[in-house]
């Protein structure tokens, strides 16, 4: 399907993406950030959803979102022992820019999801801390790194090099284009099960267990509902398997999706709003793109690498010097 003019979630407008890289000794980890919106996305909150395909994670946010099926903060991802500080510091973000959060208004939810990297990385260092949150948000941008940059630095896909990954799709609804957009932290997946080419990854010696996981963000510009989204946040695990991956049961495989088409004010100046949404009968064309947007962002994240010497000299090689090997 046709690509946006990046192929990055930042074809959806008004998205950004920061991040923030660790990498000393044997720490390899980052902070990357989702901002979702050029305006206060707490006072104007955007239709959301999401979906738990295998709960093996330490995801904050979701609860309220598919509660309220509303998106009030940036998104934050990370290695799975930051999100505590990786939530706090974007709280303290938002509070900073809403002086009536918690006093004259509720509180935040705050959006954080991660993967494991303690292969490559010391996890146990807890090396992040809430200054390199605020330097990724002052680094956002439109047209952002790939690959082990960010929370992607010590991540694994299918026992090579993962980490960021992105893609997006564009179709078309009553003669307008719309835009799909995935963004991926790729964590998941064993080698012998990858499905790439004509060529074989297969490795009969070895009995590891699938322990990843992968964090999926998408946003669109399409009018969704927040139960729309969640249907096509649900068919990302169509592109996991596309893939090879079988959804292992120490893999955290999760999604949180977005629209930007319909803005929920936080604070109400009308009893009913009037939200737009796709008809259910051109859902198909929604999940073809999306499907497509999440295999094509976790190969990007697999493309866009380097072969990276962890702690205790871990090594994940990247897929470029694992087809070199192979041939």
């Amino acid at each position: 399907m046709k690509t946006g003019k990046l192929n990055k979630i930042t074809d959806v407008k008004g998205i950004k993406v920061g991040h923030k890289t660790i990498d000393s000794g044997d720490v390899h980890t980052g902070i990357t950030v989702i901002i979702p919106s050029e305006k206060n996305i707490f006072q104007n909150k955007y239709v959301a959803s999401s979906y738990v395909i295998n709960g093996f994670g330490k995801t904050s946010g979701l609860v309220q979102i598919d509660e309220l099926g509303t998106l009030e903060s940036i998104i934050g991802l990370t290695n799975t022992l930051s999100v505590g500080t990786v939530q706090q510091a974007i709280v303290k973000h938002m509070l900073k820019g809403n002086p009536d959060i918690g006093r004259e208004t509720g509180t935040i939810n705050a959006v954080v999801g991660e993967c494991n990297d303690g292969y490559i990385n010391d996890i146990r260092a807890c090396a992040i801390k809430e200054e390199d949150v605020y330097e990724a948000i002052e680094n956002a941008v439109v047209d952002f790194e790939l690959g082990s940059i960010g929370a992607g630095r010590g991540m694994s896909c299918f026992q090579m090099k993962g980490g960021i990954g992105s893609a997006s799709r564009i179709i078309e609804l009553d003669g307008q284009e719309y835009t799909v957009g995935l963004l991926i932290l790729s964590n998941f997946g064993l080698k012998k099960d990858f499905i790439f080419d004509k060529i074989s990854f297969s490795d009969l010696d070895d009995e590891s267990l699938e322990k990843g996981s992968i964090m999926m963000i998408l946003a669109t510009d399409i009018p969704l509902s927040s139960r729309q989204l969640k249907r096509v946040c649900k068919r990302m695990s169509a592109s996991l398997a596309r893939l090879g991956s079988y959804l292992g049961n120490g893999s955290g495989d999760i999604v949180i999706g977005f629209s930007t088409a319909n803005v929920i004010p936080h604070y109400e100046t009308t009893d009913i709003i009037n939200i737009k949404e796709i008809h259910e009968n051109k859902m198909d064309l929604v999940f073809r793109a999306s499907i497509e947007a999440c295999e094509d962002a976790i190969m990007s994240s697999l493309w866009n690498n380097e072969t990276v010497v962890g702690r205790d000299g871990n090594t994940r090689y990247s897929l470029m010097d694992t087809l070199k090997e192979i041939k």
